[in-house]
């Protein structure tokens, strides 16, 4: 039912998280019907992208990366995304008794794999990698997965919905803080040999 569940909240988010609820998946059962196969998505097109289809700034050659060179950071930008929402996963379960949750059954990193759906899925234009299309379509898929965010959260976590927008807020904010870390732990594992190698 995982991918079922993706789709499904694309277009009628409040019962589809209703339905996630009754579900109740494991974590095991959620990574291997839903994130390894959705963060694979982004993960391939960017290596399509990058080492196949090349960019180009300006009126500049196209640029690609070396295939050793991109199936590495590509592996690396996948295994960040499935440790990224297991991480944001348990700090919503963290979070979940401040905020007056009284279910005991941890629901966070179900929480973080289905609002990371909109991500995952647009991921997809990476195959064509134009900085100004990916950039668009990034915000709209961000702004799409904070919408899920605080739409769903007071809706799998049974609270009210005043709650679950200042629940949904510590949770965006904590989402920030990893991804200003990512992009920190990014340069010293670049300065370190595994960065980017060009070819023309």
């Amino acid at each position: 039912m995982s991918l079922a569940h993706s789709f499904g909240l694309l277009f009628k988010p409040d019962r589809e998280w209703k339905a996630i609820r009754k579900d109740s998946e494991s974590t095991l059962r959620l990574y291997f019907g839903h994130v390894l196969i959705l963060a694979l998505i982004p993960a391939l097109a960017g290596f399509i992208g990058t080492t196949q289809v090349g960019w180009k700034i300006g009126d500049g050659q196209v640029t690609r990366l070396s295939v050793q060179s991109g199936l590495s950071l590509s592996i690396l930008f996948y295994a960040a995304m499935l440790a990224g929402i297991f991480i944001l996963g348990k700090f919503i379960d963290f979070f979940s008794a401040t905020y007056g949750v009284s279910e005991h059954s941890p629901r966070g990193v179900t929480m973080a794999a289905y609002t990371a759906t909109p991500i995952f899925l647009i991921g997809v234009i990476a195959v064509y990698p134009n900085i100004w299309v990916n950039m668009l379509a990034g915000l709209v898929a961000i702004a799409y997965a904070v919408f899920l965010l605080y739409e769903g959260l007071p809706i799998l976590m049974k609270i009210p919905e005043d709650r679950g927008f200042m629940f949904a807020t510590a949770v965006l904010t904590v989402g920030l803080v990893m991804f200003v870390a990512l992009l920190a732990i990014s340069v010293v594992i670049w300065s370190v040999g595994v960065g980017p190698v060009y070819i023309a």
